[in-house]
């Protein structure tokens, strides 16, 4: 048997793919990533093309190969870590018959108010549909972004692409469909259609007839740590790997980037921050703050869920920043050329220039104030109207202050979750901070002083989703005896102390961040509605 693992971490706007090696410790032997298209339409769609997402894991997966030694027949398991509540509608061969609707679509406000956004309502949906979702599911589709509207838009819009369906499928299933021809879900996929009931762990056909879905559109449930079958000679050619080899189940991006920064005990608590965020506390039961859009969803260990608060933009706010305040797009500079060459490998991306050029501008920002809601907001407070701002620029502001801001802003958000989740459990002390943000120590730090808690984070944060795929592996193949040994494979590599002098200044700021939404409610409806 072999020692190596294969693991895709399937995001939104790319895909990283990595080997691992299997020993005492799961360490990472080659890394490559590529990009692919997020097509977002002024009617609120965000769709990608499936045979992208696959172009970009072929040619990755060749890419890792070449870097390492690595015999594939010494690969052993391919897992899965990946975007959730997407939307991949495919016919009985396993092709899709559309694009595939990510998670930010907002197309569904017809559906989302027909199906349960109407009469006396509570956290937006109708009282009576909430209380037996709940009682069912755990969780309430309120949200125009859940996926069970995604699918009644198809229904309503697209009737002939409809007819073709043959199974509903999350991301990482498409490629699992592909790879071995076997349609599922694994536990956690399928508790994030808000069509599962959390006692029987298995789709509710009272939650299918409630919400208007056809049960043969549901494929079969799997575990995480579960061989869902082999990997097909077709795909193992385009890939560049073997036929025969094992597929896991793997897991959705909520529930393994937990595992791959090594915060799986009960009540630990991890902040992601890649092109969107969020915060999460291991939880042993199902909890709901209808109000506040959060719930605790299943995770990959049996018996373990994730108290789960998500922000849309995080990361894909400092992208923004990059590609439209820091560069110049409009051409008044006759000669451009990339900061970066200039430093003799000091900085290995614009992003890192941008941090190092703001490290200097004091807490607050000169207080400037922005609000990272570039494509609605979903948590605390649902609204697709919602927007960013820039708020109290004064003629001493530039661009540091402003790009601060926006690190400033993303932070001053996950305080936001962090304080509400303290309403339903506590959150722990030392928090593991991962995900592309977490690469940027200016980043940690502010999030420390921002925050109050100690921020911890591990050895290639960017990777850990694909880390916590490879540790599903471990499990499946009897290497390791549960997901909780996660947390004595991934160690701590840097700890950033909050400055509680800077928290005082953060805290008079951020009592203005959350008033903000409250004072432009009505402002962002006119503008976007």
């Amino acid at each position: 048997m072999g020692k190596y693992a294969i693991s895709y971490d399937i995001g939104t706007t790319g895909v990283k793919t990595c080997i691992f090696e299997l020993g005492e410790k799961i360490s990472l032997v080659s890394a490559a990533s590529a990009g692919y298209n997020l097509y977002v339409f002024p009617d609120g769609g965000a769709e990608q093309e499936p045979q992208e997402w696959w172009d970009a894991m072929c040619s990755t997966t060749k890419e890792v190969l070449s870097k390492c030694d690595v015999d594939i027949k010494d690969i052993c398991g391919i897992s899965f870590c990946s975007q959730m509540q997407g939307v991949v509608l495919v016919d009985k061969d396993g092709k899709p018959v559309r694009r595939a609707m990510s998670y930010m679509d907002q197309r569904a406000r017809k559906e989302l108010k027909e199906g349960i956004a109407y009469g006396p309502q509570i956290a937006g949906a109708f009282i009576p549909k909430l209380l037996r979702s709940l009682m069912i599911t755990g969780a309430v589709a309120a949200s125009v972004k859940d996926p069970v509207w995604k699918y009644k838009w198809v229904e309503n819009n697209e009737p002939e692409n409809f007819k073709r369906v043959h199974k509903w499928l999350d991301v990482k299933e498409y490629f699992i469909a592909r790879m071995t021809g076997e349609f599922c879900m694994t536990h956690d996929s399928a508790f994030a259609t808000e069509l599962y009931d959390i006692k029987k762990h298995e789709f509710s056909p009272a939650m299918c007839k409630m919400l208007g879905v056809n049960m043969a559109h549901l494929p079969e449930i799997k575990k995480s740590a579960e061989k869902i079958g082999e990997l097909l000679e077709e795909p193992a050619r385009e890939l560049g790997l073997n036929p025969g080899t094992a597929v896991y189940g793997g897991g959705g991006d909520a529930s393994l980037i937990g595992v791959g920064a090594g915060s799986v005990a009960m009540g630990d608590t991890h902040i992601y921050s890649g092109t969107s965020g969020w915060v999460s506390t291991v939880v042993d039961k199902s909890i709901v703050d209808a109000s506040a859009m959060i719930a605790a969803v299943v995770g990959a260990e049996e018996g373990r869920y994730n108290y789960f608060a998500e922000l849309e933009t995080a990361g894909k706010c400092l992208e923004w920043v990059k590609d439209h305040l820091a560069l110049d797009e409009i051409g008044v500079y006759l000669d451009k050329k990339n900061i970066t060459d200039g430093y003799e490998g000091k900085y290995t991306s614009l992003y890192d220039y941008m941090t190092d050029v703001v490290k200097d501008v004091p807490a607050g920002a000169g207080g400037v104030i922005f609000t990272p809601w570039l494509h609605g907001n979903r948590c605390p407070f649902e609204d697709p109207n919602a927007r960013g701002m820039f708020f109290n620029i004064s003629l001493e502001t530039g661009k540091s202050q402003m790009i601060r801001a926006v690190l400033e802003g993303v932070c001053y958000h996950l305080r936001w979750f962090l304080e509400t989740e303290e309403k339903k459990v506590k959150s722990s002390d030392k928090v593991r901070f991962v995900g592309g943000g977490a690469l940027s120590d200016l980043t940690c730090q502010i999030l420390a002083d921002c925050t109050g808690k100690v921020i911890e984070t591990v050895e290639t944060p960017q990777n850990v989703g694909a880390m916590g795929a490879a540790v599903l592996i471990a499990v499946g193949m009897g290497q390791c005896s549960s997901i909780e040994d996660a947390k004595k494979l991934i160690p701590v590599a840097k700890t950033f102390v909050p400055d509680m002098d800077k928290k005082k200044v953060y805290d008079k700021y951020y009592n203005v961040y959350k008033n903000l939404y409250i004072s432009n409610k009505k402002n962002f409806a006119d503008l976007n509605s």
